[in-house]
């Protein structure tokens, strides 16, 4: 089901707006992205605009078995995945936010992966990263310090903005992330004594 598109005085009021995270303990990935974009938070839903990549390259990077629409966003959960942003307010571009605000995001987010304990924390953004938690030479992939106890992997932003990523790339990275879930997964059932290996584990479960 696909959200009305907004107007002009949809998007103007929803500057005022927050969106709630989908999330719950024991994620196996909680993807965060860097802060809600007008159209979003006036339809009421996490990457939102019309253009934003995130739910295609979920889709063809296996972590969800059809492609959803912004207004399924809840419906991850039951697949182990869930979504925050590394700041709440809401803005026509990222480009507005604070470095001081980054950096309060990302504190922020170290407490929410402390308290809900994913198995990774994926940023989606590696300016918003880099900048939040002081790491001014991160690269895209998986990164040394984790968040918590949460393994950090940064991740292309997926708006449809970000020119230096096409769809195949982009994918390509989700693709690379869900491959070291399903490592950990396997990991994580053979360290359970007593229990065989039974098929191949779902990401994130």
């Amino acid at each position: 089901m696909t959200s009305p598109r907004p107007d002009v005085a949809a998007l103007r009021r929803a500057r005022r707006r927050t969106l709630p995270d989908v999330i719950a303990p024991g994620l196996g990935v909680l993807f965060c992205g860097i802060n809600p974009g007008l159209y979003s938070a006036a339809i009421g839903h996490h990457f939102g605009r019309p253009g934003n990549r995130f739910w295609k390259a979920l889709h063809l990077s296996g972590f969800t078995p059809r492609l959803f629409s912004p207004s399924e966003d809840a419906a991850l959960l039951a697949y182990g995945i869930g979504i925050t942003n590394l700041c709440s307010r809401t803005t026509a571009s990222a480009d507005e936010l604070t470095a001081a605000e980054l950096e309060r995001g990302g504190r922020e987010l170290v407490a929410k992966a402390r308290r809900y304990r994913p198995r990774v924390v994926a940023i989606l953004g590696i300016g918003a990263y880099r900048v939040g938690f002081g790491r001014p030479d991160a690269c895209i992939g998986r990164q040394e310090g984790p968040t918590a106890e949460s393994l950090t992997w940064v991740l292309p932003n997926p708006s449809g903005l970000n020119a230096h990523y096409g769809l195949v790339e982009l994918t390509h990275h989700f693709r690379l992330l869900r491959a070291a879930l399903e490592t950990m997964a396997i990991s994580a059932v053979a360290e359970r004594p007593g229990q065989a290996r039974t098929g191949r584990p779902r990401p994130g479960r």
